[in-house]
């Protein structure tokens, strides 16, 4: 099938929409200009209904099909916020704001759905109700847990929940996911050692916290290597360290800053507790006094067997099966869309975005050639999972 008809002739208004939003990012809750520009468009598609301010700052459209004898519910899930990177892509449309830019494609993401959006509320060719969710605050916010917090299930009971997200250097028109866990659960890590400030000359009259340190980072790197299951997809990365601020004092307290990533939530479990033991105990050698704040963020994004067989077919119509793969390799990165599969069976699909940048990346931008993917994916699901 390929790129259907409609989003032919919606395709310039739709990129437009795109570089609209890419040109004015906004960050985790404070996407209030975006959120009102989804709503406007929602409404002026003529939607059932569309709810604003769930979970802060994220808008719901409602859209009924033609007849609703089966009652089913599904939700499409897209996210709207950006990043706080500066832009160098040098693009036309490059962001106005210093320090923030949409680089992880979230703007192509809400153009995608909006677009299919229009066209579900035009044709209404399908037997049930879709309700089209706009996150905010993906990016570290935990959005998706604001929404459902603020009612979004309890609301719109749905049967099914599906989000999409593009991938660098997977050709456009190519779709990858798979069953099972397929996303990292993301932790947050704070360690602080603590032992006694003085002169750099006399270290004897002080406790030096850099050999607890030194030993606290060589035993966390070993239990990666050494005591968790080489099979068990794992992340533990210390990324930021500071203590201390002149050439001549040993400082009173270091402080680390780190994340775990992990695909199992009984190595998640594993994990923290080591890492309590380890910071503990080999500061406690060392005489100064360990602390770990160890904070729970995303858990484990798994997708449900059957929805995943459910989107790869829908994708088989649009681009081929050969265009099609079951075989995406988990990765560390997560995504809170896994608490909304947590709550409702789904799925998160991911489609090409042709060679670019990495997400995250200053110089990464979405590839406008992937709108028209998105929008007939998303109108062949809804065919498929609301049959008239």
């Amino acid at each position: 099938m390929a790129v259907e008809n409609w989003v032919s002739r919606e395709i310039e208004a739709l990129t437009a929409f795109r570089h609209d939003l890419h040109e004015n990012p906004e960050l985790l809750y404070d996407v209030h200009r975006t959120s009102a520009k989804v709503a406007q468009a929602l409404r002026a598609a003529h939607l059932d209904e569309v709810v604003e301010g769930l979970g802060e700052t994220g808008v719901v459209g409602v859209i009924h099909g033609k007849t609703n004898r089966s009652g089913r519910i599904i939700g499409l899930r897209a996210d709207m916020d950006a990043l706080p990177i500066d832009e160098i892509t040098g693009a036309p449309y490059a962001s106005k704001t210093p320090g923030k830019m949409h680089a992880c494609g979230h703007d192509g993401h809400t153009t995608m759905l909006l677009g299919a959006a229009k066209h579900l509320a035009e044709t209404r060719a399908f037997d049930g109700t879709v309700i089209v969710i706009f996150q905010p605050a993906e990016e570290g916010g935990a959005g998706a847990q604001a929404m459902i917090d603020d009612g979004l299930f309890d609301r719109w009971a749905c049967d099914e929940v599906y989000g999409m997200h593009n991938m660098p250097n997977l050709p456009v028109g190519h779709f990858t996911t798979a069953s099972g866990p397929n996303m990292g659960a993301v932790d947050i890590l704070n360690i602080t050692i603590k032992g006694k400030g003085g002169h750099a000359a006399q270290p004897h009259k002080s406790i030096d916290p850099f050999p607890a340190l030194a030993g606290i980072i060589q035993a966390i790197h070993g239990m990666s290597a050494r005591s968790v299951d080489p099979f068990e997809s794992h992340v533990v990365s210390l990324c930021a360290i500071e203590g201390g601020n002149a050439h001549n004092v040993i400082p009173q307290e270091i402080s680390i800053k780190g994340t775990v990533r992990t695909l199992n939530e009984d190595v998640r479990d594993y994990v923290e507790a080591r890492l309590k033991k380890i910071v503990v105990q080999i500061a406690d050698g060392h005489d100064c006094i360990g602390e770990i704040e160890h904070i729970r963020s995303y858990p484990v994004l798994v997708n449900h067997e059957a929805q995943t067989e459910f989107a790869a077919k829908a994708a088989r119509t649009v681009a081929g099966d050969d265009n099609v793969s079951l075989e995406m390799v988990p990765t560390l990165g997560g995504e809170d869309f896994a608490f909304m599969l947590n709550k409702v069976p789904g799925v998160m699909i991911n489609i090409g975005n042709g060679p670019s940048a990495g997400l995250h990346h200053p110089a990464y931008d979405f590839n406008d050639e992937v709108i028209g993917w998105g929008c007939s994916y998303w109108a062949q699901l809804v065919r498929d999972r609301l049959p008239a």
